[in-house]
């Protein structure tokens, strides 16, 4: 459950489940590279929508997550992996 403080800053009950959703050019290296960030932790990936032409692919990747710690983590992890063009 997804709260806010005083500050307006959300008050997230650590461990939940995560959602990134992950923007690529390559479907299958942009899941590998997926499976590698996860490292080995149990992940949902899922195709979300392809581009009108073919040329992205947005996949939902759903982890686990311990802390925001661990949570932003993984977001720098996806941001700066060459197969990831975006993530939201």
């Amino acid at each position: 459950m997804i709260q806010k403080d005083s500050t307006c800053k959300a008050i997230i009950d650590y461990p939940c489940l995560w959602l990134y959703k992950v923007i690529g050019a390559d479907q299958e290296k942009l899941q590998q590279a997926l499976l590698e960030i996860a490292g080995g932790d149990m992940c949902d990936i899922s195709l979300s929508n392809t581009s009108r032409t073919g040329k992205y692919h947005c996949l939902n990747f759903e982890v686990t997550v311990q802390s925001e710690e661990e949570r932003n983590s993984i977001y720098l992890a996806l941001k700066a992996h060459p197969q990831v063009k975006i993530v939201l």
